[in-house]
């Protein structure tokens, strides 16, 4: 195995502030913020910004448009909800009213988890103000949270879809929304989201102040934004795309069949306790969890096709400790704020490299040092680590796995639920050939050993050939012989005529044979 020290940690640009000054020292008492989010902020902990905190939160406070790139784990909440905050409480009242409380701040993003945490951020930072905030996401009943938009809200956090669900309701009205937030700006603009975005900025004034932060932008998505923006800021505290420099990266040149032993000896090696575990399926995250839990590891899984209640309860037991691994696709790759998460692991390499970049930013959040570790050795694995290196503007060696000879085979083992049989113990060739009776099936069912008994042994194999055809009768076999002769006329055609006289101008009608029923 190679040497995981942090030495050989991919280098990253460092950190340069658009306006020139060292904006990272400055603290969060110079700006001035009322007393309410001033005591919120204390509370928290918050003392010195990050540079994008320092930089965006004075541009929001004038009320300019903006576009913000930063690395994950950098405080971009709290760059765009504090001043936000500020602002509106020129609008803050204690009235029961709901009309008193229209929606003034909409903030959209892209999943359910990242909705979930940045309205439980916004309910921090404002909880000394009689500012209300909401949010709606899908996967969980409309009802409670219509009863909550009827109250009125000032701060809206929602996902497109169950906003538009609410809108085509009539239960939210942003007829007088002042400020729009897209978080995740690069995936709140690509094809997926990009219809119903559209269709709820319509619903919004053009008189807005609208901010997009992201991680990731690329060039199109940029000039995507300058559709949407009016004499936007561009705020980079970082080379585009960059990855946090905090972060210690690896590539590991692994079969499809070794990553699961790899990823083993990399836990082993590093004594970590607690990873994310990313793929690209929701299939494949199912299955892999499932395999990694009979393996003796705690695992949950977090895809799309989880209902809310199950991927809030996943997040939960992570955060808690109660789960090692979560075996996750991209669903959780943007936002999610775990603190002190040592490692990442990328089980399948992201279809998109952006998405690199954003996964690798759930570890060495806020200053602290992470651990990422991608397994290559997929079909297409090479033209996406082509990618990732484009993007991120570095030089990546693939390095060679030395597996410790204590850890068992996986691959002997046989793999779970990819269709082949399970042996816990041997080789498979030796466990085809053992022997087996009706005497020892149960001691050797308990040994773990599932044999098959030798071809002498086995009953005889029934004989499926297609039995002898019956004799056949001679008489099927004449020729057609009809009864009276062909030049006869039928009996009804040769019958006398009676009853009345039938004119010479009517056609008669001509005679078919019919059945009766005789009395």
């Amino acid at each position: 195995m190679p040497d995981l020290n942090p030495e050989n940690t991919l280098p990253t640009a460092t950190d340069s502030l658009a306006s020139g000054t060292d904006a990272g020292v400055m603290a969060f008492s110079q700006l001035q913020l009322s007393a309410p989010l001033a005591r919120a902020v204390a509370e928290m902990g918050y003392e010195t910004m990050t540079p994008i905190q320092a930089q965006a939160i004075p541009v929001v406070l004038t009320g300019k448009d903006v576009m913000g790139a930063a690395q994950t784990g950098t405080g971009k909440t709290a760059a765009f909800a504090l001043p936000l905050l500020q602002r509106m409480l020129k609008h803050e009242n204690a009235s029961t009213s709901p009309a008193r409380h229209p929606v003034r701040a909409l903030v959209l993003l892209p999943t359910r988890e990242l909705a979930v945490q940045v309205a439980e951020q916004v309910k921090l930072y404002g909880k000394y103000t009689n500012l209300r905030s909401a949010v709606v996401f899908g996967g969980m009943d409309m009802k409670p949270q219509t009863i909550e938009l009827k109250k009125g809200v000032e701060v809206l956090v929602a996902t497109p879809g169950r906003l538009l669900d609410h809108i085509e309701a009539k239960n939210a009205v942003l007829n007088q929304v002042e400020y729009v937030v897209l978080d995740e700006a690069d995936r709140m603009l690509d094809i997926g989201f990009l219809p119903d975005l559209q269709r709820i900025l319509s619903y919004l004034p053009k008189q807005r102040t609208t901010l997009l932060f992201s991680a990731t932008f690329s060039p199109e998505i940029k000039r995507l934004a300058g559709s949407y923006l009016q004499d936007p800021v561009t705020i980079e505290v970082a080379r585009s795309n960059a990855t946090a420099s905090t972060v210690e990266q690896h590539f590991y040149s692994v079969g499809e069949d070794d990553k699961r032993r790899a990823l083993h000896h990399v836990l082993n090696t590093r004594g970590m306790k607690q990873a994310f575990v990313f793929v690209n399926s929701k299939l494949g995250c199912a299955r892999l969890a499932r395999s990694l839990e009979r393996e003796g590891l705690k695992t949950a899984a977090l895809h799309g096709d989880k209902s809310q209640d199950e991927r809030l309860k996943a997040l939960e037991s992570f955060k808690s400790g109660e789960v090692d691994l979560l075996v996750c696709t991209d669903v959780a790759a943007r936002g999610l704020d775990i603190k002190d998460v040592p490692a990442v692991f990328n089980f399948d390499l992201p279809f998109n490299a952006e998405d690199y970049v954003h996964r690798i930013g759930r570890t060495g959040r806020a200053g602290a040092s992470g651990l990422a570790v991608s397994f290559v050795g997929g079909k297409n694995d090479a033209r996406l680590m082509a990618d990732i290196e484009k993007l991120i503007k570095v030089k990546i060696e693939l390095e060679a796995v030395e597996f410790d000879e204590n850890l068992p085979d996986i691959r002997a083992q046989g793999r779970i639920n990819d269709g082949r049989r399970m042996y816990s113990e041997g080789t498979q060739d030796d466990s085809r050939r053992a022997p087996r009776s009706h005497n020892n099936i149960r001691d050797v069912a308990h040994e773990g050993q599932f044999a098959r008994p030798a071809r002498d042994e086995r009953a005889p194999r029934r004989d499926y050939t297609r039995p002898s055809a019956a004799p056949r009768d001679p008489f099927f076999d004449k020729p057609y012989e009809p009864s009276v002769a062909p030049d006869v006329a039928p009996s009804w055609e040769s019958a006398p005529r009676t009853g009345a006289r039938i004119s010479a101008n009517i056609k008669p009608k001509r005679r078919v044979a019919a059945l009766f029923k005789s009395e």
